[in-house]
């Protein structure tokens, strides 16, 4: 049985004298060992605590008219038309200067929450959004990978298979947190968040079996239904409990449901959220479109972030934003930019240590193709999350191979 909804391992052992508040709260906690001396076992509860977002860009955001060059004159002979101007632009430094739209990064930047990675991309790169996404989602570009990075990940740090551990917002479940032993909490609404099934399934799936029940797949059936009840359950009950006087902005890119798990005490660590239907992909009349694209991403993230400070967990909680690919740096001739190769991502939060990281490349040396020379390989940024933020120093098994680290995260 394959549903992404749904584990045979995720219990969760309700007390009917509990208050629904402080049901979630408590599930928080659990996962230390009673045995754990006191310095040992506070060590291990702040690593627990700490938290991943990431947000995906579908459809290759133009990195160059997000984080504009303006210093650099080959930006503007390249883009005449579509080049964003540079007293127009919201500067953090002699150099760049964010899209007009992005007062939410600009003010996350110069509060030093932001760090900027240039460069990232990968050899042989696909300018398919399918198999491109498809590398970055699974970590393993020009490969065949089963499951994404972010389900090895939960493999590797939560082998006691934590419930609820890793969660994917979406109408359907990403590669990114397909697993090998995991099954991520998988939902787009939590107020129609429920086991799914046809009509004939239904009394199995919402009715108990009776006490006793020798049939070993009846049994099992069951664990698995009252495992995604109870999922929905809390899920339902987090976004029930959560109000915030936090602007997310117009489109808030689920980043108020991760709010609410989080708010709830829920021992969710993973999450991973998407503006999806290749909105980015912006091969025609781009700027006026990308901006507001930009305005949506820019204020809901910052709108997330303040929300952390509000509930008092910023210092728990990083965010990492990505595209499958980057656009031509020459604009096409429908004010647009066509698919392209190395891009931006970006880092942020309260323990991130802000500032540009490694290599731009030259606007000056394309490739044949007329694309960016990459000069990151996108795995050393889920490295340093790996192991900066998550505390996992085996990045090299998780990834597949040895990736530098960046000194991004402030120490604990």
């Amino acid at each position: 049985m394959n549903d992404p909804h749904l584990h045979p391992h995720s219990h969760l052992h309700l007390h009917p004298n509990l208050g629904r508040r402080t049901l979630l709260k408590a599930l928080g906690a659990l996962g230390l060992s009673a045995g754990l001396p006191l310095s040992q076992a506070a060590a291990a509860a702040a690593s627990d605590r700490r938290i991943l977002v990431v947000v995906e860009l579908s459809g290759a955001n133009d990195g160059l008219n997000t984080l504009v060059p303006y210093a650099d004159d080959a930006y503007y002979r390249l883009r005449p038309r579509i080049g964003l101007a540079a007293d127009k632009l919201r500067k953090i430094d002699d150099h760049y200067g964010f899209n007009p739209s992005m007062l939410g990064f600009e003010r996350l930047y110069k509060d030093g929450k932001m760090a900027i990675v240039h460069g990232c991309g990968y050899a042989q790169q696909s300018l398919s959004h399918f198999q491109s996404m498809a590398y970055w989602h699974t970590g393993v570009p020009n490969g065949g990978e089963r499951f994404g990075w972010l389900g090895r990940v939960a493999d590797a740090i939560d082998p006691a298979l934590t419930p609820n551990f890793l969660v994917n917002i979406d109408e359907r479940q990403s590669l990114a947190v397909q697993s090998e032993r995991h099954v991520p909490v998988v939902f787009d609404q939590p107020d129609r968040f429920a086991r799914k099934g046809l009509l004939q399934s239904r009394p199995l799936l919402d009715q108990p079996a009776a006490s006793g029940d020798g049939n070993a797949s009846r049994r099992y059936l069951d664990e698995v239904a009252r495992s995604a009840r109870e999922a929905s359950q809390l899920v339902r009950a987090a976004w029930d409990a959560y109000k915030t006087p936090v602007d997310y902005g117009i489109i808030a890119l689920d980043l108020p449901k991760i709010a609410a798990m989080i708010n709830a005490g829920m021992a969710s660590r993973l999450f991973h959220v998407a503006y999806r239907h290749n909105a980015f992909d912006t091969h025609v009349h781009q700027n006026e479109q990308h901006g507001r694209l930009l305005s949506y991403v820019s204020d809901a993230i910052a709108g997330f972030m303040k929300d952390m400070e509000r509930i008092g967990r910023a210092d728990d909680v990083t965010v990492l934003v990505f595209s499958e690919f980057g656009r031509r740096a020459a604009e096409n001739t429908s004010l647009g930019t066509d698919h392209g190769t190395a891009n931006h991502m970006y880092l942020i939060g309260k323990p991130v240590r802000g500032g540009h990281y490694g290599v731009a490349p030259s606007l000056a040396d394309l490739d044949e193709g007329g694309n960016l020379r990459f000069t990151t390989d996108f795995r050393r940024v889920y490295a340093t999350v790996i192991e900066g933020w998550l505390g996992h120093r085996d990045s090299r098994a998780v990834l597949g191979g040895g990736f530098e680290t960046f000194p991004v995260f402030r120490p604990a």
